[in-house]
């Protein structure tokens, strides 16, 4: 019966959480169209180095204390205090110390706007840390339909300033608005949804027994995410603003599918997983499924994007930014990877302890930095390349660590994913036929590659009877039963 409740809470979980990733990222893939046309690509390179900065730090404001949260049994309202007063108060370090050295930054790059938006940009630390307790009370909850709402209203009222700041000829400005505004409104809606407040007594006593994962936590994604930001700390002082515009936009849009895809699902298994660590046949059963139902559906998602890239440049954006197709073809093909390397690491986060995560880090950051230092001082389209290397050494190694926690083997993951792999290949290249053999462009030809890559990649499941395929089709069948 608990088994039985826990995959209907895992089920709904990732729906919900799905529909706001996807939802959102829709919105803000429209939203970042619009200020594509309306922007220059030096204009969005300004922002590459800020943007950048912030997602490390933000790493380092929580200190890896809210997923402690989240795996730890029965938190008090102690636990709760004591991590909310370490976030705020890092937070406004942070806050403090970036915005002092943002005109030294600016003068390194040659960027004075990054020091002119500082002050307000910079604040998206402490205004993240204000609401990451109730976010991790609503995660363990298995709330994920509220926060799905609250996510998409704030990112809707977030774009809908930031095109309206564009047009008014607001420049950099306008995404600087988009920012403070989604996550302020965020804050806001989380602290009025939710009944818990910062009351009692805190202590260093928890931050103390959490800190040993925590901190392990804190220190592998704070070099994760500082070292996937290389590119752009380095290629903003070796080339033109145009051009880091062009590689960083080509990341965020591939990031859109694949990171807010994964994001759903982590924030759902990550807790799931906690919660039947100590059964090594279920957690091995549900790791090989979940990795081989979100491949299913990333695969062509990332392929896809790959092939049609040129028309859908060429459709929703300006002539400006057709220098971005060729980084963004390759660049998807990373999309590939990042599925199994995180649901991988969250086998790890539930089963190992801390130390072993860093270790792993270091081993994967060793190889980063040498396909780092070979890529980079040669092109943009090395250092293009060279992710989609660094993405698939991080799956190897995170899903190689995992084996000793689960019954997988690697035989039975690659006959797992061999036939996804196979029919989402063959799902490309009949996307890339109908380009080659369709005259013209435009959003006819643009329409037809995508029916086209729908089609053949369901037909090519339901006749080969995909694995994968008839679990999702399982899992959709329940559902409208379920709502019936």
């Amino acid at each position: 019966m608990a088994e039985t409740q826990l995959k209907e809470k895992v089920t709904q979980g990732v729906a919900w959480s799905m529909a706001e990733k996807v939802g959102t990222m829709l919105l803000s893939m429209a939203v970042r169209l619009v200020i594509l046309r309306l922007l220059t690509r030096e204009i969005l390179g300004y922002m590459a180095i800020p943007t950048a900065i912030v997602s490390v730090l933000l790493v380092l404001v929580d200190g890896g204390f809210s997923q402690s949260l989240i795996r730890r049994k029965n938190p008090s309202r102690t636990d709760y205090k004591s991590v909310f007063l370490f976030n705020m108060t890092v937070s406004v370090v942070c806050y403090l110390a970036v915005v002092a050295l943002s005109p030294l930054a600016a003068r390194w790059y040659d960027m004075p706007a990054m020091a002119e938006i500082a002050p307000v940009f910079y604040l998206l630390l402490p205004l993240s840390a204000l609401s990451a307790v109730q976010n991790t009370i609503f995660i363990r909850q298995f709330r994920f339909a509220l926060l799905s709402k609250v996510t998409f209203f704030a990112s809707l009222v977030g774009g809908l300033s930031a095109i309206g700041c564009a047009l008014a000829g607001w420049g950099i400005w306008s995404l600087v608005v988009e920012r403070v505004v989604c996550v302020g409104l965020r804050t806001a809606a989380l602290w009025w949804l939710s009944d818990w407040r910062p009351r009692g007594r805190s202590s260093a006593r928890p931050l103390r027994e959490m800190s040993e994962f925590g901190c392990s936590l804190m220190a592998t994604d704070l070099i994760s995410n500082f070292y996937n930001k290389i590119p752009q700390f380095f290629l903003g002082s070796m080339y033109p603003a145009s051009t880091l515009g062009s590689f960083d936009q080509a990341v965020k849009i591939k990031d859109m599918p694949a990171v807010t895809g994964m994001q759903a699902v982590q924030s759902v298994t990550f807790p799931a997983f906690s919660k039947i660590r100590d059964d090594r046949p279920k957690l091995s059963e549900s790791y090989r499924q979940v990795v081989m139902i979100v491949a299913y559906v990333m695969f062509p998602v990332m392929l896809g994007l790959s092939a049609v890239a040129h028309d859908m440049f060429a459709v929703l954006l300006s002539e400006e930014w057709m220098p971005t197709v060729p980084y963004f073809e390759v660049v998807c093909l990373a999309g590939l990877f990042y599925p199994v390397s995180v649901i991988s690491m969250n086998i790890l986060k539930v089963r190992s302890a801390g130390p072993l995560i860093v270790r792993l880090e270091v081993i994967k950051k060793i190889v980063m930095t040498v396909i780092f230092a070979v890529t980079i001082p040669r092109s943009v389209m090395a250092v293009v390349w060279g992710l989609v290397a660094i993405s698939f050494c991080e799956m190897a190694i995170n899903f190689h660590a995992g084996r000793r926690f689960t019954d997988l083997t690697l035989l039975r993951f690659v006959r797992t994913l061999l036939p996804v792999a196979a029919v989402s290949a063959a799902m490309y290249f009949a996307v890339r036929g109908v380009a080659a053999t369709m005259p013209g462009g435009g959003l006819l030809r643009l329409m037809a590659e995508i029916a086209a890559g729908i089609v053949s990649y369901l037909l090519l499941s339901a006749l080969f009877r995909l694995e994968a395929y008839r679990e999702v089709v399982d899992l959709l069948r329940h559902q409208l039963r379920k709502r019936g």
